[in-house]
């Protein structure tokens, strides 16, 4: 039986791109450990149990470790983010989760040269972060195992989770960062930057980042 959140987000693929392999493992790995739960819309799937995760949440901290939701959005919504409709930007990208409670996305980019990367599409309203996140899907997964509340606020990312925040804390998803290490013979990282090359926001002027660079054709 295929795995329901491959499924799903196969449907949504533009065509021409490929679902990176890790990620698939990724969601094999989520649907063995029943870490999703199935709507009438779409399927979505955590990396730590939802509800687990919701009891343990207090003023000072939760379990958990990272908060995202993997679900297959596909290119329907990217007009609202660009302001237009565009085909190329339809070609070009696939979301796939929610980074944040802001509306912040993270979505597959066909790159010029046909290389699949993750980037980050910053909600605008919260977090500005529009940038590549991680080069390959590997790199993507180790960045969720360092265990930031969300990845989609670049002040943290030149520190360790928990760093800048003392009043609440974030617990490590330890059971997800071991599977990351074990399954891709990986180290997870002190922080993000170690991954996150040029953290971009929307706001601004300049960027080395690729991905600020190619969308900036888009926005008028």
């Amino acid at each position: 039986m295929q795995n329901i959140l491959v499924q799903e987000l196969e449907a949504v693929l533009p065509e021409g791109m490929h679902i990176p392999p890790p990620l698939i493992q990724l969601y094999e790995w989520i649907v063995s450990k029943q870490l999703y739960k199935e709507t009438e819309d779409a399927t979505y799937g955590f990396l730590y149990p939802e509800h687990e995760m919701k009891q343990s949440w207090t003023d000072t901290g939760r379990e958990g470790g990272t908060d995202i939701e993997f679900v297959a959005s596909g290119n329907v919504n990217l007009k609202y983010w660009f302001g237009k409709e565009n085909e190329e930007l339809n070609s070009r990208l696939c979301v796939f989760g929610r980074t944040g409670a802001d509306g912040s996305e993270c979505a597959l980019w066909l790159t010029d040269s046909g290389q699949v990367k993750i980037i980050h599409m910053g909600s605008g309203s919260g977090s500005t972060l529009a940038c590549v996140l991680a080069d390959n899907a590997v790199d993507f997964l180790r960045l969720l195992a360092i265990g930031y509340d969300e990845i989609c606020w670049s002040e943290e990312f030149a520190y360790p989770p928990n760093t800048l925040d003392k009043e609440f804390r974030v617990e490590p998803n330890v059971e997800f960062q071991e599977w990351v290490k074990n399954t891709f013979n990986v180290t997870i990282p002190q922080n993000a930057l170690e991954i996150i090359k040029h953290p971009a926001s929307m706001d601004d002027d300049a960027s080395d980042d690729e991905f600020f660079n190619w969308y900036q054709k888009f926005i008028d």
